[in-house]
């Protein structure tokens, strides 16, 4: 009886602590951004993640009528391309426990390139960190799961 008691608490205990074995593949789907602007479909290119703009609040620009393009990137060959469709998060890899790194996000509202991180608070919320040189020196954005 006392096996049998000590065999059920060793299995209860296991059940208990046991973690969900991550893939990486979480991270894939569709991320309003934190300013609600904007989204991005996040997904596998080979081994590694990347994003792309998918939709745009304010898709056209309103001096021009025309949809918005890259006019702020600091190379003026690209200023034409548009914003709808831009990859602007590339090279992330899955660290195997919580997040995703060694990534890199584009910021087209002020044409900056900035390293990333990115972890998953919950199924539906991740927190992008943008930095320059090391993690202290950055900003969390806060994106949530979305339908396009």
């Amino acid at each position: 009886m006392k096996f049998i008691s000590t065999l059920l608490l060793c299995i209860a205990t296991q059940l208990l602590f046991a973690q969900e074995k991550r893939t990486g593949d979480e991270i894939l789907g569709i991320w309003l951004t934190g300013s609600g602007n904007g989204k991005v479909e996040i997904y596998k290119n080979g081994n590694s993640f990347q994003g792309k703009i998918v939709w745009l609040k304010e898709p056209v620009d309103p001096q021009t009528g025309k949809p918005k393009t890259d006019l702020l990137h600091p190379d003026k060959k690209l200023h034409s391309r548009p914003i709808l469709g831009l990859i602007n998060i590339w090279g992330f890899s899955f660290d195997g426990k919580e997040g995703w790194e060694n990534g890199h996000i584009y910021d087209p509202k002020n044409g900056k390139e900035y390293k990333c991180i990115i972890t998953m608070k919950d199924k539906n919320t991740l927190n992008v960190r943008g930095y320059i040189g090391i993690t202290l020196i950055g900003r969390n954005d806060i994106w949530t799961r979305s339908k396009l």
